[in-house]
């Protein structure tokens, strides 16, 4: 067992030392300074050529906001198409049939909007034509436009008064080339150099060695794995994610992938200090973050390995933790690792299975995607994180009596308007959710048995990580829930579409009102928001926002399960 701590520990603290030199990398790419992949620059140059686009076009926050949503809502018509008409297609070796509209309107808003949220199981439900253009494509389109939107928000905050918040284009194509796709390179070669397949063949019939017939699936599967891991997305490409041995094959890979699935997020706190010249406020913020995220570790890893106590008191000796639902590959440390940075940040893939966690690990997943700000997907994790400061600054400076400020900008009641209403909108559609599921699952016996596979506190369990996982673009499951239905798949997509663009346009809207207005320099009664004080504070107020929003709905999950095992 210590032995698994120590192998989860290391990666961690590589995690944490690379972070700081991708950040200041990336601070360079989107400030449009020289770094090592300028020679990308003809490959940018054509892109803009044939698109007709004008990268030095500087727009406000309401244009760059257009351009996004048209974007977005392009590529959902795109995916819409090609996964209703699949079957029809080339690169169809396993002739997968199409997927109906509910299942394909919830795939492809799932994938749109960064969750990969999955209804279907992913090797017998996509071809590998829509594997390739649309889960792999969106992959890259959504976590490049978490990151042009980030990049938005630098270029508003560092800039002491101005109207523009400069071209998601520009942003959105060096998220491309010179961040996603050559991180994706790399890990992709790792993963095929492991054992991970890459072939566009159909099934493999094998033998085994018991002497029957085996049939095994492959495809495109390192270059989709390697996105989904470092573009926070998370759709496998087999239906058991990465627990599957051809996706996730050793325990060397267990820990590349679970590193990747972080390693932006993380740098991306150091961006926006080297991009801000702010190096101590990022501190701070990676401090905070830190400290939730290996908080979750700490106990997650502490519940998992301590086992299952009912089976404790039966006298059973349980020497690797609790082993229900983990691959055995794997192990207890490492599973609960990774359920703890796959919900910190907005990745949702998973190496064993939510439901079989512990009641308090269970619930820290879903804390982790509750407060949706521990770092979070790239982009938008910061993003998120900016509403809370926000409040903080309002709060903290309404305490010592004078007018609020951030970074030289006076907060007033129309970003307090929108910031409050965009703090509400997480925990609001989550419960709204779960309460309507429930009401329906309580009244209605037949309902019940068709949706749910656990009776009681764990089968709430199971509606209120749905939603949770929904509304915070995770997309991982308790997968208790038989989800492929109707209500599921409608219902999830609006709340993956509610969880992703309104925080997005409220974040953007209230960096475009501040960058406008006149910059006040700092002076000795100046709120500093680089202080380990701010940084308590602003940690006090997320808990307390996400305690008095969630604490009920999950005593009456997995808080009450977790006493009637004791």
């Amino acid at each position: 067992m210590d032995i698994e701590v120590i192998n989860v520990a290391i990666p961690i603290i590589l995690l944490i030392l690379l972070s700081y030199p991708l950040g200041r990398y990336m601070a360079k790419v989107y400030k449009g300074q020289k770094n090592f992949m300028d020679f990308l620059s003809p490959l940018e140059n054509g892109i803009y050529k044939i698109c007709s686009i004008d990268p030095n076009e500087q727009m406000n926050w309401k244009r760059f906001l257009k351009v996004l949503l048209a974007l977005n809502l392009f590529w959902f018509i795109w995916g819409m198409v090609l996964l209703v008409f699949q079957g029809v297609l080339p690169l169809n070796p396993d002739h997968n049939i199409g997927q109906s509209i509910s299942q394909a309107f919830n795939t492809c808003i799932s994938f749109v909007v960064n969750c990969d949220l999955q209804h279907y199981s992913g090797e017998t439900g996509l071809t590998y034509f829509t594997q390739l253009f649309v889960v792999m494509l969106f992959q890259f389109l959504t976590a490049a436009t978490g990151l042009a939107a980030f990049a938005g928000m630098l270029k508003a905050m560092s800039e002491k008064t101005t109207k523009t918040i400069g071209n998601f284009w520009f942003y959105l194509i060096r998220s491309f080339t010179r961040i996603l796709l050559p991180l994706s390179m790399i890990l992709a070669l790792l993963l095929i150099f492991n054992g991970t397949p890459m072939t566009l063949e159909g099934k493999q019939k094998l033998t085994t060695l018991e002497g029957t017939e085996q049939t095994i699936s492959q495809g495109p599967v390192a270059a989709i794995v390697a996105i989904k891991q470092l573009g926070t997305n998370g759709g496998g490409f087999f239906g058991a994610n990465s627990s599957h041995p051809l996706e996730n094959p050793t325990y060397f890979t267990n820990a590349v992938e679970c590193t990747a699935i972080l390693l932006i997020p993380m740098a991306l706190i150091w961006t926006l200090g080297f991009y801000l010249k702010r190096k101590r406020f990022a501190f701070c913020i990676f401090s905070v973050m830190l400290f939730a995220y290996l908080t979750t570790v700490i106990i997650a890893v502490h519940q998992e390995t301590n086992g299952n106590p009912k089976i404790a008191a039966l006298g059973i000796s349980q020497p690797s933790g609790n082993m229900e639902g983990k691959e055995v590959r794997l192990g207890s440390v490492a599973t609960a690792w990774w359920a703890m940075s796959t919900t910190a940040s907005s990745n949702g893939s998973v190496n064993g299975m939510h439901d079989s966690l512990t009641p308090l690990t269970g619930m820290l997943a879903m804390l982790n995607m509750q407060t949706n700000c521990w770092f979070g997907g790239v982009g938008v994790g910061f993003m998120n994180y900016y509403i809370f400061i926000i409040i903080a600054v309002f709060i903290s400076g309404l305490m010592v009596g004078r007018t609020p400020e951030f970074l030289g900008k006076k907060i007033e009641a129309r970003e307090m308007k929108i910031a409050t209403i965009i703090a509400l909108l997480h925990p609001f559609i989550i419960l709204t959710g779960t309460a309507i599921a429930a009401y329906l699952t309580a009244n209605n016996s037949s309902l019940a048995s068709q949706w749910l596979n656990n009776p009681s506190f764990h089968g709430l369990s199971e509606m209120l990580y749905e939603y949770t996982s929904s509304a915070a673009n995770n997309g991982s499951g308790f997968e208790g829930l038989k989800d492929n239905t109707s209500f599921w798949n409608i219902s999830t997509g609006i709340i993956m579409i509610f969880g992703r663009y309104l925080p997005i346009i409220g974040q953007i809207a209230i960096a475009g009102i501040l960058a406008k207005k006149k910059y006040v320099p700092e002076s000795a009664g100046t709120l500093k928001i680089d202080t380990a004080t701010f940084s308590v504070m602003t940690f006090a107020v997320i808990f307390i926002i996400a305690a008095l929003s969630f604490f009920p709905s999950l005593t009456l999950g997995p808080i009450s399960e977790f006493l009637t095992m004791k």
